[in-house]
């Protein structure tokens, strides 16, 4: 249960005896750290809390499957299967940059919605279009080519580029969670409030 809940960062705030535990049940030192960091009250009220919040996404590490899936399954996935797990991957990923400090759940979804709109998705993937490697480049293609149809708000461009986006974090996250944790770093999101 406790791999569970390093993997996929569900942090919370923990008392020291906690955080004692963790480290005795076998839990990794960066997870004991990231929450010794998220413990550590803001003595000097400089906003230190809000930073070390800002901080913790580019240490983002997506939930890893306890069974990996060899090479030519991933193959096998199709563009909007990967997009549709894409799209999973990255709203944990808003949802985790957004998560401290701590505010009433109303304000945690309008700030998550405005992050995962197709719109802002269109602008992730055109940032990060010149960091991206050819094999990148040809997955984010595939992806915009198998869009079928999108939303009546959205214009067919924007949704494709989000579709994207979604692809190519969808097949990194089964091939190259460090890649895609480099990649999501590099996302210029709103600073929460």
């Amino acid at each position: 249960m406790l791999k569970a809940f390093d993997e996929c960062l569900l942090l919370a705030k923990l008392a020291e005896p906690e955080l004692d535990r963790l480290g005795s049940a076998g839990c990794s030192a960066a997870t004991v750290r990231r929450e010794v960091a998220l413990t550590e009250p803001d003595n000097d009220n400089s906003g230190s809390n809000a930073r070390v919040a800002m901080a913790l996404p580019s240490d983002f590490q997506p939930c890893t499957s306890s069974m990996p899936l060899p090479e030519e399954t991933i193959q096998q996935l199709t563009p909007a299967a990967l997009a549709y797990l894409g799209d999973a991957v990255y709203e944990l990923y808003v949802r985790h940059w957004y998560l401290l400090p701590p505010k009433r759940l109303q304000s945690y979804h309008s700030q998550v919605v405005s992050q995962v709109r197709a719109e802002r998705q269109a602008e992730h993937l055109r940032s990060l279009i010149p960091l991206l490697t050819d094999v990148e480049l040809d997955l984010v293609k595939r992806g915009r080519n198998a869009v079928t149809g999108h939303p009546k708000r959205v214009d067919p461009a924007t949704y494709q580029q989000a579709t994207s986006l979604e692809t190519l974090i969808g097949y990194l996250h089964l091939t190259n969670p460090q890649r895609l944790a480099q990649l999501l770093a590099q996302l210029e999101l709103d600073t929460p409030i």
